[in-house]
């Protein structure tokens, strides 16, 4: 079964002084994540709502937005208020995943559960039912440019297995380390939406890396 690759670069490796025209840059992606850190839940510190809002307003393309905070049910919903397609929380930082899910698509988004490399797949299979989308980390969650963890790809071949037999409906994700190099193993593990940092905004011409990523990932899923 053939699948549409979805390109999200990731906001991580723009710069940050320069938001407004690095969204401009990748507007031939799919999606814009863009990595919510709170220096709690990761011991990084990033952007929060505000500057989420601002990106909405000016981005060509939707907004996946990766929260990687602590009490995800407190600050969430607001993240879908704001605008973007899909909001991501983590399963280790949640006390009620359904919960979440179902306030993030009464706000008007998708709603994704994302799983740290170490993290099992089968212990969430029930609440995945609840959620649009899968985002399985390869790399540890918390600072970009980390080598891909190609052990983490079983992970999504039983998620892709999930959705191809009808057990699950939604997005299989994979985040971290993805280049020119590694997508073609994660697309043809299962992986159908790819964040991708340095490999997007480390380009000269980040349209042509995201072309080239569509068609790498496009081939390798194929079958």
């Amino acid at each position: 079964m053939s699948r549409t690759p979805l390109i999200a670069p990731s906001l991580l490796s723009a710069d940050f002084a320069r938001l407004a025209e690095e969204a401009q840059r990748v507007a031939d992606a799919d999606w814009l994540h863009v990595d919510v850190m709170d220096a709690h839940f990761v011991p990084n510190l990033t952007l929060g709502l505000p500057v989420v809002r601002a990106l909405q307003a000016v981005s060509p393309v939707p907004l996946d937005c990766h929260l990687m905070i602590e009490a995800p049910e407190r600050w969430a919903p607001g993240y879908a208020e704001a605008g973007a397609r899909n909001v991501t929380v983590h399963a280790e930082a949640c006390t009620d995943p359904r919960a979440v899910a179902r306030d993030l698509r009464a706000a008007g988004s998708l709603a994704g559960l994302a799983l740290k490399p170490g993290t099992p797949l089968e212990t969430h299979l029930d609440v995945l039912r609840d959620f649009d989308t899968l985002l399985v980390m390869t790399v540890e969650p918390g600072f970009g440019g980390q080598e891909f963890m190609a052990e983490v790809l079983p992970k999504v071949r039983r998620a892709r297995e999930l959705v191809e037999t009808g057990h699950l409906r939604l997005f299989v994700e994979v985040d971290g380390g993805i280049n020119a190099d590694t997508i073609e193993q994660a697309a043809a593990a299962g992986a159908d939406v790819f964040v991708a940092g340095s490999a997007v905004y480390g380009a000269d011409d980040p349209a042509a890396a995201i072309a080239g990523l569509r068609a790498q990932a496009s081939a390798a899923g194929q079958g």
